[in-house]
Order: C-alpha cells, then sequence, then structure tokens
C-alpha cells in the first residue's frame, strides 16, 4: 500500500473548496457557476421552446436537452478537441438522465428545454461540477423541481476510499489501482440518479463509497441552496 495520505493533504471525506453563484448570464432563462477545486462548470438553460424535428416531441411533456463541453485548454495543458465527441455525448446523456428525476416538465408539451454546460477550468469531476451547476441554472429559471441534483466522485485510491478526486488521484499509479465513482442524487430524499464507476471495487467499498457520497452531498447541497437564496432574497451568508 503507497498511498497513506491524500496528496493535497486533505481528509478522506474533504472536498476541495466549494464556491456556487446563480444569475450569471443575463439572456439566459436561468444560469449558475459551480466550482469544486480548479474545476469549474457554468450552466445556462433556454427554453421551453417547440422542439424540432417534431418527430422528437413529447405530448404529454417538455424534453430536457444537455450539452456538455470543454473548452480547450481547459486543463492540464493538454488542447481539448472542440466540438461534440464521443465522450461529451455521453456525458450529455446521462447529465440528462441524473437531472430529470427532480424535473417537472409536464406543462410544457412539444417543447425543450436546453441545458449548455462549459467547462472553461478543469481537474478532474467535470461531469459533477456540471449536474450541480445545472440543477441550479434550472432553478434558477424557475421551472418546477422536487429536489435540487446534488454530484460528487467518491472512489479508492489504492486502498483510501475518498471524496472528491483531483487529477494526481485519479492518475495515481499503485498496484491495487484507482477506482472512480461518479454520483448524482436527490440532496434531500438521497435517492441515487447516476453512478457509475472507473475501475475495480468490491461490494462493501461500494457501499461506504456512496454512504460517503450522500455525506458529502449534503454539503454540497447546502452551497447551491445559500447560492440561490442570496440571488432571491439577497442575503449574502
Amino acid at each position: 500500500m503507497t498511498y497513506k495520505k491524500r496528496l493535497d493533504g486533505r481528509a478522506v471525506d474533504e472536498t476541495r473548496k466549494i464556491s456556487a453563484k446563480v444569475g450569471i448570464i443575463k439572456n439566459a432563462q436561468g444560469s449558475a457557476v459551480f466550482q469544486i477545486g480548479a474545476t469549474t462548470a457554468i450552466a445556462a438553460v433556454y427554453g421551453p421552446r417547440e422542439l424540432h424535428p417534431k418527430f422528437l416531441q413529447n405530448p404529454d411533456t417538455g424534453v430536457l436537452r444537455c450539452n456538455y463541453n470543454m473548452m480547450p485548454f481547459s486543463g492540464h495543458g493538454e488542447r481539448v478537441r472542440p466540438g461534440q465527441n464521443r465522450r461529451a455525448k455521453e456525458i450529455s446523456m446521462v447529465t440528462e438522465q441524473a437531472l430529470a428525476p427532480a424535473l417537472n416538465l409536464k406543462n410544457f408539451p412539444n417543447a425543450v428545454v436546453d441545458v449548455f454546460i462549459e467547462l472553461p477550468q478543469t481537474d478532474a469531476g467535470t461531469r459533477c461540477a456540471g449536474i450541480c451547476a445545472a440543477s441550479m441554472a434550472l432553478a434558477d429559471a424557475g421551472f418546477e423541481m422536487k429536489d435540487l441534483v446534488v454530484a460528487i466522485a467518491v472512489g479508492r485510491v489504492d486502498d483510501h476510499l475518498v471524496a472528491d478526486l483531483n487529477y494526481d488521484e485519479e492518475s495515481y499509479e499503485c498496484d491495487a489501482g484507482v477506482a472512480d465513482i461518479p454520483v448524482a442524487m436527490l440532496a434531500n430524499s438521497g435517492e441515487i440518479t447516476l453512478l457509475q464507476d472507473d475501475g475495480d471495487i468490491t461490494a462493501q467499498q461500494l457501499k461506504e463509497a456512496l454512504q460517503l457520497a450522500k455525506k458529502v452531498g449534503k454539503k454540497i447541497y447546502e452551497v447551491q441552496k445559500q447560492a440561490l437564496k442570496e440571488k432571491f432574497t439577497g442575503e449574502e451568508k
């Protein structure tokens, strides 16, 4: 076991510094920025508007459509290829699935609500940061939601379970390897809306990792809630 303590000195259940703000894009219906460590996600919501082509329309409800994009030069000196690639499409899809259980679009049949997520700076945890930002932006836009969605990456580095892996931990080389587990859930009920796993992990470790995600998720929820409160009541923490 080579991983004795976290590379940046954090406790196993400690996230990087988190900040958030809503209402940052004037011409969007709703918008938010969510920053965790050196990873920054900006989300903007547009719609509801009529969905084209019409064969994609749902006469019973509106459709949520997410677009995830890492900007060129967003992280670690490697240029990100602009435009949609396979990874961006996959993250866009799982973001939609993570947010959908919290969102009620029944009042907008045949319409689409678009969420654009841009990441100008990245250091791991990008899909989770994007989900957190998008959830806040949808709330800022005034859509009916039964809860906010919180998201965090938990996982195993060597034999240690940790919350909010950074890039150095994701790429840490050791015999036991690394498991990176992005988790999204409804903040109050704890209902899981996204669970992915990149790496090997035992059933018991996964159970403990999910408990860790729920614990950290409560802290993220407080940051999201405070950001919305500051805009709509003018009350700062």
